[in-house]
């Protein structure tokens, strides 16, 4: 039975067995590393914060900027919170020049409306995503991400993730590390499910740590 439109425990594991009966080498993953996590993260502003420090940089300087920025807000993260820091202070935390003016730009569709987050949930993968690249700053790699991993679609690719393209060359016994259009090629045997197979690569990668 194929996952619904929103991925769950349950949906991860059933689309699991559907790609590991189809691909060998990703068989070959969950057999010598377990099923992987869901990886889920809350709907909202909080997380789309963190996705956005998570660009071009490693998961754990992106994870401690982010947990410095909650400590320094001390209740919750919100737009109108986020607009009180300066630019150093944004800078002490670990905020670039650049996300620093991604995130205020984020802050102020929010404010203003000209982002709903809360609609997205309504809308298609195409439409979704449309909404969200409105927004200086989050181009396709960021709003697949928010797409994958906040609203859990079944069916969402993050073209030109990194940690991706490396385990995808070791998976498939590639000569090189692979381009984003050959990873996207590769990933087309996937649907309806490549978000699925995103997880179990990532969990390939995380346990590998030469890679």
């Amino acid at each position: 039975m194929m996952p619904k439109n929103r991925l769950d425990e349950k949906s991860l594991y059933v689309g699991v067995s559907i790609l590991t009966e189809a691909d060998s080498d990703l068989e070959n993953v969950i057999t010598k590393f377990g099923n992987p996590p869901l990886w889920s993260r809350e709907p909202g502003y909080s997380t789309l914060v963190h996705i956005i420090l998570e660009q071009q940089v490693s998961l754990a300087s992106a994870k401690a900027a982010f947990n410095k920025l909650k400590e320094a807000v001390e209740n919750d993260l919100t737009p109108e919170r986020f607009l009180e820091f300066s630019d150093t202070e944004l800078k002490n935390i670990g905020f670039s020049r650049q996300k620093t003016k991604y995130c205020r730009e984020l802050s102020k569709s929010l404010i203003n409306g000209d982002l709903e987050l809360d609609k997205l949930e309504g809308l298609d993968n195409a439409d979704a995503r449309k909404e969200l690249k409105k927004i200086k700053g989050i181009g396709d790699w960021t709003a697949n991400i928010y797409l994958l991993m906040a609203l859990m679609r079944p069916d969402v690719w993050p073209s030109g993730d990194l940690a991706l393209k490396k385990s995808i060359q070791k998976i498939k016994s590639l000569p090189d590390t692979p381009s984003s259009e050959r990873c996207d090629e590769i990933a087309s045997q996937w649907k309806p499910l490549r978000a699925v197979a995103a997880r179990i690569i990532w969990h390939h990668y995380l346990n590998q740590p030469s890679l």
